[in-house]
């Protein structure tokens, strides 16, 4: 394996492995589980967007205060 290569690989396992990129994929798992929720009332696909500011305004304090509150 080449140092390039090595370097590669330690950089995205360390990527994965870092607590800002588990809190991001959580973060992001919620906001596609509001969109799909939110959507389904609508009727139809309501878009990434959308689902994200409605998200970040509605429930976005209280679950980061859920998650620091099990996380401690």
């Amino acid at each position: 394996m080449t140092d390039e290569k090595r370097d590669s690989t330690t950089s995205s396992d360390l990527l994965k492995n870092s607590t800002l990129y588990r809190e991001f994929q959580a973060e992001r798992e919620e906001i596609l589980r509001h969109k799909w929720i939110e959507s389904e009332k609508a009727g139809h696909d309501i878009g990434f967007e959308r689902a994200l500011t409605d998200w970040i305004v509605k429930h976005r304090s209280k679950w980061r205060k859920s998650r620091h509150h099990t996380n401690h």
